[in-house]
C-alpha cells in the first residue's frame, strides 16, 4: 500500500470505554492520550473542493498538521480509500495566513476529542464528536477486517464516508441551522443513530 494511501472505516459506537477495554485486553498500545482537536477545512473561491471530494485541512491538537486528501480508486467495497498527504507545520496562524494568501478561505470548523491506539500495525482512534462517538480503524484492508472481528465490533454500523458528510446528514435529518461542527453548537442536541444514514442507503 502506498505511503499516501489512506484505508479506513468508521464505526458508530456510543460506548468508547468498552472499546478501550477491549483494546487493552487485546494488547493495544495507547500511543496518544485523549486530546482535543480543532480542525479547519478550507475552500477555494468557487467552493469547488468539497464537490470534488478534496479536503484541505489545518488541524491543531498537541501539534499542527496540514493535510490534503482526494478520492482514490477503491480497493475494498467495505472500506474507504483516499489519497492523503500530511505534513507537520510549526505555526498554525502562519499556515492559516499562507492558505488565505493562496486564495483559500476557512469553510467549516469541526472539533473532536481523540484517543489513539495502535494494534497489529493498525491505528485505532476513539473519537468523541459533537454529534456522537465513533471508532476509526486505519491500516491494511485485511488487518482492519481482522481487528473488527478480534475486538467483536462487527455488530456496529459502519461508514466509509468522512465526518463532514455525516455532519450534512445530521443537519438535514434534524433540520439544524448550524454551520460548524462544534461542541457548543450541539450542546443541547440529541442525535439519533438514524441521522447518520443517507436516505438512499
Amino acid at each position: 500500500m502506498s505511503r499516501f494511501q489512506e484505508v479506513e472505516v468508521k464505526l458508530y459506537i456510543t460506548d468508547l470505554a468498552m472499546v478501550a477495554a477491549r483494546l487493552v485486553a487485546a494488547g493495544a498500545e495507547r500511543s496518544v492520550p485523549r486530546v482535543f482537536e480543532r480542525n479547519i477545512r478550507y475552500e477555494d473561491a468557487e467552493q469547488s473542493l468539497t464537490d470534488k471530494g478534496i479536503v484541505l485541512r489545518l488541524r491543531q491538537d498537541m501539534h499542527t498538521k496540514f493535510t490534503y486528501k482526494e478520492p482514490a480508486p477503491s480497493i475494498d467495497d467495505e472500506l474507504a480509500t483516499r489519497f492523503e498527504a500530511e505534513v507537520e507545520v510549526s505555526d498554525f496562524e502562519a499556515m492559516d495566513v499562507i492558505l488565505k494568501k493562496l486564495g483559500y478561505q476557512p469553510y467549516v470548523i469541526y472539533e473532536k476529542y481523540r484517543t489513539t491506539y495502535t494494534l497489529d500495525r493498525a491505528e485505532i482512534v476513539l473519537d468523541e464528536m459533537p454529534y456522537g462517538n465513533f471508532v476509526e480503524i486505519e491500516g491494511q484492508p485485511e488487518t482492519i477486517k481482522a481487528l473488527i472481528e478480534r475486538l467483536n465490533l462487527g455488530e456496529f454500523p459502519r461508514y466509509k464516508t468522512n465526518y463532514m458528510v455525516l455532519f450534512d446528514r445530521v443537519r438535514t435529518h434534524l433540520k439544524l441551522d448550524v454551520h460548524d461542527l462544534t461542541f457548543e453548537n450541539f450542546a443541547d442536541v440529541a442525535v439519533p443513530a438514524e441521522a447518520f444514514v443517507a436516505k438512499n442507503d
